[in-house]
């Protein structure tokens, strides 16, 4: 695994999972920086701003990861798309957050706090880390999304 650093955010609904979910990913995977993007708390606060920070980190780093959270992953999911060389992804079971990795390259994971357990939270991380993209014809899929991208 060629990962060196996770950027990890979330708005004030994903505070609460975000926290437990950082120290186990920590503890499973101590070669891999997790690095805490905010919030730092359960104030309102606007996802856009956390998404923006975690996406651009992302889009900079050479084999750079991100993990957002809100209360659907919806939101977090939608804002970070629109940064350029984001394929983030929004994963509810550990088939989602497999096919993220293996056909879209997935580049960030979004997750719902209020949709899903922080074990279940842990297992979809921890399969989209230990997946690699499959290529072959999933290249040539991003590269039709690369080309949307340029033009938009």
């Amino acid at each position: 695994m060629s990962i060196k650093t996770v950027y990890v955010g979330s708005d004030h609904a994903g505070f609460a999972l975000k926290q437990p979910l950082l120290a186990r990913l920590k503890g499973g995977f101590p070669t891999i920086e997790f690095q805490d993007c905010g919030t730092n708390g359960t104030d309102s606060v606007d996802y856009p701003n956390f998404a923006e920070k975690v996406a651009k980190l992302v889009a900079a780093a050479q084999e750079g990861r991100g993990i957002l959270i809100c209360g659907s992953g919806l939101g977090m999911c939608i804002a970070a798309n629109k940064i350029k060389g984001i394929r983030a992804t929004s994963s509810w079971n550990i088939e989602s957050a497999r096919l993220s990795r293996e056909h879209n390259d997935s580049n960030i994971i979004c997750l719902g706090a209020r949709l899903i357990s922080e074990d279940l939270a842990f297992e979809l991380v921890k399969e989209w880390l230990n997946t690699g993209f499959l290529g072959d014809r999933h290249s040539r899929r991003l590269e039709q999304i690369r080309k949307l991208e340029e033009r938009a």
